[in-house]
Order: structure tokens, then sequence, then C-alpha cells
């Protein structure tokens, strides 16, 4: 009998290579896998005299609101303060400092010159105690950032920094198996010829068929209803994309200072009408006033390590807080304004067109419409966005299914009575009491 070629050699070897290849891989990625010794943590730093724990919550609650440990605010930063001053002058500071300057004490003077006369609040009522334990707070050492800390945002808990390289190794050797496995079966397709040859078999020819356009194309009706659908399909999608022309629906720019809802209205629970004041008596929901941050930024300057996020570092906020600072002119360090200013130039996000008229107190005052049925979850979004399409329809729609809030409203009282009688219901809506005429909001 006639050889054809010892190809089972040769699929053997590729077998073999694979199954080596296969072991490699699989225990690389054992190895990259393996979790990591747990490393202890360095014990804290010991402090006499005081609980830190407890120092901890005093001066949160009682100095953090015009004190940082190392960070001068309204007043001097407070870490090794120990080191500065004795015990006992610290009792006498912190119950009451204004008698200490008045009586000529020369550092308690010199402290209170160095921050422009900054009158500290007494606390008589924190216990010498009390006042140890702050200290033994503000005497330990600062904590140094952890190595790769520089990186830019924390890895959160529990993310397998190595998984990327693992995944990507398992993704290369599916990729080189189904190459292996082409190979193979063109190898397999040419010893099946050979060995049909050898034998004398002939290997039956593909018969040539009509190709499918040139078969499409000889059916007119084919053509016809295609033609027709083409058209209406065209008609719909050109009359939808007409449709959005203007419609801005989840538009969300980058702003000059970035400025998270989520912190603001979601973690720290700022009412929206503490900076859009403006909105319940005015047409206008208004661009809130610099100072307006300020009022809480003055001592803000930087945020807190749990702030941060996987895509937002806490360096990344604490610059955002600084540009607000060089808007207004404030410098934190002398706790003063400089008197130079810059404009922030905000892109605007809701944009109604000229011809439509629209009252935020008429809203939110009198209807008692809450901010997040316009403008959605505010509370959620770290970029603000327009959340509704603003459209007429969609206006129309919310006219037709809100009730009219009569409870504590006297000017409605006797429209409401008349009309209820008229369509036969308890309680009418914005569309049965006018709220569909083209007056209303076109003038």
């Amino acid at each position: 009998m006639k050889k054809v070629g010892n190809h089972n050699s040769n699929s053997r070897k590729m077998f073999l290579s694979l199954a080596m290849m296969l072991a490699f891989s699989f225990s690389s990625f054992a190895q990259d896998a393996a979790p990591a010794a747990p490393t202890e943590a360095a014990p804290a730093a010991a402090t006499a005299g005081g609980d830190p724990v407890k120092g901890k919550a005093l001066f949160n609650s009682n100095c953090a609101a015009c004190h940082k440990l190392d960070a001068k605010s309204t007043g001097p930063a407070l870490r090794g303060v120990a080191d500065k001053h004795d015990a006992e002058w610290l009792y006498k500071w912190i119950h009451n400092s204004s008698d200490m300057i008045k009586s000529g004490d020369v550092a308690a003077v010199k402290l209170f010159e160095e921050n422009n006369k900054a009158v500290m609040t007494s606390f008589p009522q924190l216990s010498n105690e009390d006042i140890d334990n702050i200290i033994a707070y503000t005497s330990e050492p600062k904590a140094e950032p952890a190595a790769g800390a520089a990186t830019g945002a924390a890895t959160p808990p529990g993310t397998d920094v190595s998984g990327g390289s693992s995944n990507n190794m398992i993704l290369g050797v599916l990729a080189l198996v189904l190459v292996v496995l082409v190979v193979m079966l063109f190898m397999v397709n040419n010893v099946l010829r050979k060995v049909a040859k050898a034998n004398g078999i002939e290997v039956a020819a593909v018969k040539e068929r009509t190709s499918i356009w040139k078969a499409f194309v000889k059916n007119q009706f084919l053509v016809l209803v295609s033609c027709i659908f083409l058209l209406l399909a065209s008609g719909y999608f050109v009359y939808g994309y007409l449709m959005q022309v203007g419609v801005d629906q989840d538009y969300a720019p980058i702003q000059p200072i970035h400025y998270s809802h989520k912190i603001h209205a979601g973690d720290n629970e700022i009412n929206c009408k503490y900076c859009h004041s403006a909105a319940r008596v005015s047409k206008n929901a208004g661009i809130p006033s610099l100072n307006v941050c300020m009022n809480c930024h003055k001592n803000i300057s930087e945020v807190a390590e749990t702030t941060a996020t996987p895509e937002y570092s806490k360096a990344f906020y604490d610059a955002q807080i600084q540009k607000l600072y060089d808007a207004v002119g404030w410098d934190k360090t002398t706790q003063s304004y400089t008197g130079k200013q810059q404009p922030v130039k905000w892109v605007r996000i809701h944009n109604l067109p000229d011809f439509v008229y629209f009252n935020h107190s008429q809203h939110v005052t009198v209807g008692g419409i809450e901010c997040q049925t316009c403008h959605g979850p505010v509370e959620t979004y770290e970029i603000q966005k327009q959340f509704a399409p603003l459209t007429m329809g969609w206006c129309i729609d919310c006219h037709r299914k809100t009730d009219v809030k009569m409870e504590g409203n006297g000017y409605y009282t006797k429209i409401h009575e008349e009309l209820s009688k008229k369509y036969g219901v308890d309680k009418l809506t914005e569309a049965q009491m006018g709220g569909l005429e083209c007056g209303k909001c076109h003038y």
C-alpha cells in the first residue's frame, strides 16, 4: 500500500506542544492569582496622658470648625501643639483665651495677633481630661501616604491588580488554541485529499451556483418590496432625527470647576434651595454666587480621604477647591481675601427656547414640585446632566398627570369647586385647570 505521509507523528508533536503551553500558562496564572501574604498593620504611636480616640471625637465636635491638624485655617494648625505650649497653659487658653489676652500673657497675645486677631471660642465645659485627650490626638504623628498613592485614585478594597495580566494570558492561550485547531483542520483536509488520490477516489467538484444578488435582481417583486421598505425606513429615521434637533437630554458638559452634586446634595445632604435660593421666588433658579460656596469652604480646603473614588482622587477634589479659592481671591494660608478675582465661565446645561415661558417659583413654591421631578436624582450625579428632554410633549404629559395641590392654597379653592363639579372629579389635574392653554407657556 502506498504511503501518504506520517501525519500521526505531526499531530502528536502539535498536541504535545499544546499541552506543554497550557500547563505553563495555568501554572503562571496560579502564581499570579495567589493572594499575597497579609502584612501586619504598623502599631499606632503610643500617646501618653490621654486617649487619642476620644480626643478625635472631641476635636471634630469642638475644634474642627476653625482648626486643622496640618494646615492653617481660621486658627493655627494643631498637630504637635503640645510641643509648643505646656499643659497648664493650654488648659487656661482653651477654657478662656480672652482672659489670657487681657492679662497680657506674652504667648497668648502673640498667638492672637498671628491669627488676624480672631477671638477663639471659650470652652469652660471641657475638663482637663478632655483637653488631655485632644492633645493626645493632636500629638499623633502624621500618617504617611501608602506606596502608590501618587498614582491618583485609591484602589478599591478587594481589587486584584494582577487580574488584568492573568486574563490577558488566558485570552492569549485560547486564541492560540483556536489557531492550532484551524491549522490541524487544514492539515487533516490535505491528508484526506492525499488518501483519496492514492486510492483513486475522485472528489466531487462543487457545482457553480447563481449569485444571490443576481437572483435577487431578476425577481422584480422582491425588488419592489425592498424599495418600498427602504423608503419607509428612511422616512422613519429622518423624522426621528429631525425631532431630536434641539433636544439635549443627558447633556453633561465639563465645567471649569468640577462640582459634585453627589458629595454636596447626596453625602452632605445640602438642600437644593440653599444654593439655588432664587428658585423659590424667581422665574430662574439662578447660578449660586461663589460667596455661597465660601460659607463652607472658607474652612474646608480639602476633602476627607474617604471622599476619593476610583475615578476621582483626593488630590483631584482638593485641586477643585483651590480653583474656587483662586476665583474668589482667598488665601488659605493667611485666611484672608487678596482682592484678586477670576471669573468662572460656567457652561449652561438647561436651556429652553426663547418663545417658552417657565417660572421656577410657580412650580417650586406654589405647585410644591420637587427639584428631582425635572432635574432627576441630582444627589447621585457626580457630573450634572440634563435629566429630562424638556420637550413640549414632556411638559404636557406632566400637566395631564399632576394633580393640583389644594392644601393651604385658598387662591384655587373657588375655581377648584366649580371645575370639579364640571368634570365630575374630586381632584383636578393641571390640564383641567388650564395647563394646556397655549398662552400659559407661549406669549
